[in-house]
């Protein structure tokens, strides 16, 4: 009898140790909710639907090999004023046969974080046959290809190209298909029914550079056509990359957001 209270005295003991842990035990963490773009963006489709739109980034048809962090759905998300003026340039290319076609909008700062984990990965060459064949990989911070924060992140940044109309599509990129370097003629690299800039985008190379000598005919009247019709309505061009312009005056000059590409952060605006 005596060894049955013991028994029950040390399963008594032991229940209530077990009560007292699971009181003070932590409650299990909720996850973070994402953030949301402010007042102030928008998607551009709600302000322009005509406007071609290939967010390249929700690819693997990118630098890295795969699609970036951050990019949840293929839209474009720009803040407000910056979607407007491309809604106005729009306008204008329609009427002459033309439209815009967005590659990257707004990115967050994941995306860049992303950017930079894979330029610190010397070995990763995946992609170097198309996007940076000539430039050495230890060389991309140096150079200025990639750096830890890109204007992009404030919301008022694009990269766009032009399209003849009536825009064939483009074929979807292969993951292992053979690679062209992107500074290849028209017909050797990867297709994009953009039309002929000399390079293609994303292409590391001071071929990309908007104003380079070696670029001409054709090629350089497309390229000074496209920053005419943006810098008409407010937009600034990034010398070193034909493809890139930033809306000004910026509405959030000094914030580098991180909410993800996607419609829901901006439902509502």
């Amino acid at each position: 009898m005596t060894g049955m209270r013991t028994v029950l005295r040390a399963l008594a003991t032991a229940a209530a140790a077990l009560l007292v842990a699971t009181a003070v035990s932590p409650a299990p963490a909720q996850a973070r909710p994402e953030p949301k773009a402010p007042e102030g963006f928008v998607a551009l489709r709600s302000v322009d639907p005509t406007i071609i739109q290939e967010m390249r980034y929700t690819t693997a048809h990118t630098f890295l090999g795969e699609r970036v962090d951050g990019y949840r759905q293929p839209v474009c998300v720009l803040t407000r004023p910056a979607a407007r003026a491309l809604h106005l340039a729009q306008k204008r290319l329609l009427r002459q046969g033309y439209s815009l076609k967005v590659y990257d909008c707004y990115r967050p700062q994941r995306a860049v974080d992303h950017f930079v984990r894979w330029a610190k990965d010397l070995d990763d060459h995946a992609m170097k046959g198309e996007f940076y064949p000539l430039v050495d990989k230890s060389r991309l911070f140096d150079d200025g290809y990639i750096a830890e924060k890109s204007g992009h992140s404030r919301g008022s940044t694009v990269d766009l190209t032009l399209v003849r109309l009536p825009a064939l599509p483009t074929r979807p990129y292969r993951p292992g298909e053979p690679l062209a370097p992107c500074f290849a003629p028209k017909g050797e690299r990867f297709p994009d029914n953009s039309v002929d800039m000399g390079t293609g985008y994303d292409c590391f190379d001071t071929l990309s550079h908007t104003d380079d000598p070696r670029i001409r005919g054709a090629q350089r009247a497309n390229r000074q056509f496209l920053k005419r019709t943006l810098t008409d309505v407010g937009f600034v061009n990034l010398p070193e990359e034909w493809w890139h312009f930033t809306h000004r005056p910026e509405l959030f000059p000094d914030t580098y957001f991180d909410f993800p590409v996607d419609r829901r952060s901006v439902a509502g605006h």
